[in-house]
């Protein structure tokens, strides 16, 4: 079975928000394990273009926000509804989501 490592970047306020989802959808599963997740804060950085509708921020301008990055694994078989409802609950516009296949061999 294929593994996928999924990474979201989301405002601080909503990164709880977010991780209950992914956990609710059945991402993070490591083993006996469940609602596994790593997160990381940096600086989010846009400018909303003029058809842009920001849920931060104004058209036209620099913006930048304090923003989690939130790392967790995902079984392939779950992967389009992990994504679907991530982007359902996430506040901006055009989430920032990242799917990466990961190398499960055990020849590694």
């Amino acid at each position: 079975m294929k593994k996928y490592k999924l990474v979201v970047y989301i405002p601080v306020a909503d990164a709880d928000k977010i991780r209950q989802v992914l956990g609710e959808a059945g991402a993070g599963q490591l083993g006996n394990y469940d609602f596994c997740s790593f997160s990381v804060k940096g600086t989010g950085r846009f400018r909303p273009l003029k058809s842009a509708k920001p849920a931060i921020g104004e058209v036209g301008k620099f913006t930048e926000v304090e923003e989690e990055r939130i790392e967790v694994e995902v079984d392939e078989e779950i992967l389009g509804d992990v994504v679907y409802k991530v982007r359902k609950a996430h506040p901006y516009e055009e989430p920032a989501i990242d799917i990466i296949e990961m190398n499960t061999s055990e020849k590694i």
